[in-house]
């Protein structure tokens, strides 16, 4: 799920799922930015992932120090009541922000 996350950037899935994936995302996404630890990465992310995704992603999060993914409730499922949620990667750097006269 990790690499499906990283590739599409958002996914919907059910919350328990979406607050496990949240742990191992933050993790990963926090070493993205050392580069020394890009083999590290490599090993253990899936092989769809390219090092052109990981940098990518570790120069659009590079300004924060954590909080890179957001877990969104959806409601729940219809077939079997399972609650759903959104997990995605924010991408946007909080230094960006214009303000509002």
């Amino acid at each position: 799920m990790l690499g499906d996350l990283l590739i599409k950037r958002k996914m919907k899935t059910t919350l328990a799922k979406a607050k496990e994936l949240k742990t191992i995302a933050e993790i990963a996404i926090g070493r993205m930015k050392d580069p020394q630890a890009l083999r590290f990465l490599k090993s253990k992310l899936p092989r769809n992932i390219s090092a052109a995704i990981i940098r990518e992603i570790a120069s659009k999060t590079a300004l924060r120090k954590s909080g890179f993914t957001r877990i969104t409730k959806c409601g729940a499922r219809r077939s079997d009541s399972a609650q759903m949620a959104i997990i995605e990667i924010i991408e946007d750097n909080p230094g960006n922000e214009q303000k509002k006269p």
